[in-house]
């Protein structure tokens, strides 16, 4: 994981030029030609979960199968099949496992720029840059009782069939469908005014939470990072579950554990070495804190991915 401009982006590949002494971005949202990154998203098959962060893209989320539990900002809420999530940018989130339920879900990331609209125009200012600024925010999960759902399925469905084409035709269509999709959020009230902005408090969570994706190979301490804000250890716990859903060294652990994930699908790294290259003191508590957090051993991990991969690859040809 690493940090772009405090942003915190969810995808790791491992640095061999340093030793595995740090990782870098496995994926760009998207680039200056393409402006926008598709992911076909499964909890647990591909990562155990994703740990809370933010970025200041767009992004979509279109549940095709199962459950999990999102956290939105301060908001926490169960997601199920045929469930749409759209982020604003900035927005904390994260996504873990609903019991022993998993989840299949299509997620888009894209830029402001895709809706191709002059930051001049009234249609810009008045609909599209109150809800970068965070003036504005956007109704979650839209589920099958809102009365628009069935139209705002519809355009969703478009839009992921446009960004899996990956064809600058389809990027046209894709434009068109985005601008779409925000009047029918207009049209159907699921963007309005956001009474409660971010707090000092929360503020202070952001910073810790950029501290952390930074240095979670080191060891970091629960007084560490209440000092780093000027909280007491107490009242920090207290904010940062509060905030998070997780304690501050668990969140260190599901990075730790994510990163683990990654290098055990690709790499050939023994379970030992991968352990301290994410920050783990000693093999018996990486293995203790990986079958807690993903039902399986490392091993049991790997194999379960290369026959994954395996049957991916049958399926697509």
């Amino acid at each position: 994981m690493v940090l772009e401009n405090d942003t915190i982006i969810l995808f790791w590949r491992r640095n061999k030029d340093m030793g595995g002494a740090s990782s870098k971005e496995k994926r760009q949202h998207g680039s200056v030609r393409i402006p926008y990154g598709y992911y076909e998203s499964r909890i647990p098959e591909f990562f155990p979960m994703v740990p809370l962060h933010w970025h200041n893209e767009f992004e979509i989320n279109y549940v095709i199968s199962g459950k999990s539990e999102f956290v939105y900002g301060n908001e926490r809420f169960v997601t199920d099949t045929g469930d749409i999530v759209i982020l604003p940018p900035n927005m904390l989130h994260a996504v873990y496992p609903h019991g022993d339920a998993g989840q299949i879900y299509d997620t888009l990331v894209f830029r402001g720029e895709m809706f191709g609209v002059n930051k001049e125009e009234r249609g810009w200012v008045s609909h599209i840059e109150p809800i970068i600024n965070g003036n504005r925010g956007i109704t979650a999960p839209i589920t099958a009782k809102h009365r628009f759902y069935g139209e705002i399925r519809k355009s969703v469905e478009h839009i992921f069939r446009c960004s899996k084409k990956n064809e600058s035709i389809a990027d046209l269509y894709l434009k068109s469908e985005l601008l779409h999709l925000i009047c029918l959020l207009e049209e159907g009230d699921c963007i309005k005014t956001v009474k409660n902005r971010e707090d000092k408090s929360m503020e202070s969570i952001r910073s810790v939470l950029v501290y952390i994706n930074r240095n979670y190979r080191e060891n970091i301490s629960v007084e560490q990072l209440a000092d780093m804000v000027h909280l007491s250890k107490s009242y920090f716990m207290y904010l940062f579950k509060q905030v998070s859903g997780v304690s501050a060294i668990g969140y260190i652990i599901q990075l730790r554990i994510r990163e683990a994930c990654e290098l055990l699908r690709n790499s050939d790294d023994t379970s030992a070495e991968i352990a301290f290259a994410c920050g783990f003191q000693n093999l018996s508590n990486f293995n203790r804190q990986f079958k807690s957090c993903v039902g399986y051993t490392p091993g049991q991990y790997r194999r379960l991915q290369k026959g994954l991969a395996e049957e991916l690859r049958e399926s697509r040809r």
